[in-house]
């Protein structure tokens, strides 16, 4: 573990949060995503700071991270909620925007180990869902924390990340992989979403289908803003009625 980082984990594991999700107790005194309203876990959070906190950092809003916020605030009496914006330092964070999974999305950098939320996992990827160009918002996130110096990323959900250059690299032709593999299937003439979802998301469980679709849904947006999206691809493809 990180010296001055003590990590908590919600009991609220899924397909999206992984075994659950990190709540990080930083120097006894600060709270990294206090994740869902759940009391046993939030007494956890305070238990680990020791009964008093100086504040409590969100990267996004999404409840998994956030929904716990108000209840730890008030058990910590005097205890401030910031979800910071780009380039403000909150107690030993800076924060970096990083858009993508989320608008509002901020990683919180200290020193050399990062505090990624859900733009980096410890496995797994991240759900992005189309609209205002989150896709390419989000690999410019990527591109952006590769270009940082890092001991260590510590996620959202899932492990530490110990090789944090590493991972980043893996996040990138990950999806610029899945970018490719779509481009090849339009080309072949593929142009509705079951087609397209069979051949580029084979790899995604019956579970996660409605979620490859999403994606998928992301992806079509991406190449559109592009001008790289054949105009007659079915409209659920992006994610549209019929």
């Amino acid at each position: 573990m990180i010296e001055g980082v003590e990590l908590v984990r919600a009991p609220n594991p899924g397909p999206f949060t992984l075994e659950g999700t990190n709540s990080w107790v930083v120097e006894g005194a600060w709270v990294v995503d206090p994740g869902p309203d759940d009391e046993q876990h939030i007494q956890a959070l305070l238990a680990a700071a020791g009964g008093t906190l100086e504040g409590i950092v969100l990267t996004h809003d999404h409840a998994d991270h956030s929904a716990g916020a108000p209840r730890l605030a008030e058990l910590a009496e005097g205890t401030v909620i910031s979800h910071p914006v780009h380039g403000e330092r909150i107690g030993p964070f800076e924060a970096i925007a990083t858009p993508g999974h989320a608008p509002d999305h901020v990683c919180l950098l200290r020193g050399e180990t990062l505090f990624s939320g859900d733009t980096v996992l410890g496995h797994g990827s991240v759900f992005v869902q189309p609209g205002n160009g989150a896709l390419a918002a989000y690999l410019d996130s990527l591109r952006a924390l590769r270009e940082l110096e890092l001991d260590v990323i510590c996620p959202g959900h899932g492990p530490l990340v110990t090789d944090a250059r590493a991972k980043i690299e893996e996040y990138l032709e990950h999806r610029l992989a899945r970018e490719a593999a779509l481009l090849a299937a339009l080309g072949d003439g593929l142009r509705t979403q079951d087609e397209l979802l069979d051949t580029v998301w084979s790899d995604a469980p019956v579970a996660l289908r409605p979620a490859a679709a999403i994606t998928l849904a992301a992806h079509a947006e991406k190449l559109r803003d592009e001008g790289r999206l054949p105009d007659d691809v079915e409209r659920a493809v992006l994610g549209l009625a019929a």
